[in-house]
């Protein structure tokens, strides 16, 4: 018994990795007033260079920078779109929901010789206990990149609500009319936290490609973008929230994984769509109850009040 519930907390961590470094970039996005529903398509494209970059360079950490940098230039385009040309900011987001996925197959084409999956990669990010352990360690043995998805959580939680640059951040998504009068440059701060959002979408992406399945597929991703957006709406757009979210999310993917193998026979199908009901369920019981900032997906023009 002690050995399935440590096996499921360590899938359940595994899993909720790449979703709590999206939802954290939807939280800093929309916390600016700039809604992200292309956290999908940035973590696809971060996915791709994660495992390309692993694979051909062989360093891990290399590769999770190189996803991180790509995410943040694909979300630069989503907050030109949203920001300097005032575009509708959900139809900006799903043109990243294609953008991220083609660029991805296209350049893995290229980069594979026509193949639509990447070459699996040997170097995946380093386990925090190593690589040699064995019994109830072993499966808690996470990947140092969970860590630091905590830490980042945490991280956030204490700029947002801490700092100065967090209150900024918090107004410009809540009044930046006033926060505009206030001297406070709300363009920049809003680039700032889409570009981020995208940077950790792409870190997100990384750690699918490097930690999970070690190489990249177009079904890599497989919606985890979309989870992660509900995770964020079910935490209140709030980090610590957000994280306990996305815990729940993982718990929801172990739970496929470790009744998959076990003793009772549940169809497949049922337990693949188990994530996904849950998510339909989350979002049906909690948006209602969840206020977003109140700027958020609402374009700014200086001047207008």
């Amino acid at each position: 018994m002690l050995n399935v519930l440590t096996l499921l907390a360590g899938i359940t961590l595994m899993y909720s990795t790449p979703l709590i470094f999206g939802a954290l970039g939807g939280v800093i996005s929309e916390r600016s007033g700039v809604t992200n529903i292309g956290i999908e398509g940035m973590m696809t494209i971060g996915a791709f260079v994660g495992a390309t970059v692993g694979y051909y360079m062989g360093n891990p950490l290399l590769a999770v920078l190189a996803a991180a940098l790509t995410g943040g230039a694909l979300a630069a385009l989503h907050a030109m779109a949203a920001i300097t040309f005032r575009a509708d900011q959900t139809i900006s987001g799903c043109a990243v929901n294609l953008l991220g996925p083609g660029f991805a197959l296209f350049l893995c084409r290229v980069a594979f010789d026509g193949a639509t999956m990447s070459a699996p990669v040997e170097n995946k990010i380093p386990k925090i206990f190593g690589n040699n352990v064995q019994g109830l360690l072993a499966n808690l043995n996470v990947s140092i990149i969970t860590v630091f998805a905590l830490i980042a959580a945490v991280a956030m939680w204490f700029v947002l609500y801490k700092t100065r640059w967090g209150l900024r951040i918090c107004a410009v998504g809540e009044k930046p009319a006033a926060a505009d009068t206030l001297g406070i440059n709300v363009y920049a701060t809003r680039y700032t936290c889409v570009i981020l959002s995208g940077m950790l979408a792409g870190i997100a992406g990384s750690s699918i490609t490097l930690d999970i399945v070690a190489q990249f597929s177009p079904t890599a991703v497989a919606g985890q973008g979309f989870i992660a957006l509900a995770a964020v709406i079910f935490g209140k757009w709030k980090p610590m929230g957000t994280y306990g979210a996305c815990l729940i999310f993982g718990l929801a993917q172990a739970l496929t994984v470790v009744m998959g193998g076990g003793a009772v026979a549940v169809p497949s199908e049922l337990l693949a769509m188990l994530p996904y009901v849950l998510t339909i369920i989350i979002l049906i019981l909690f948006v209602g109850k969840s206020v977003a900032p109140k700027a958020n997906g609402i374009a700014y023009e200086k001047g207008k009040r």
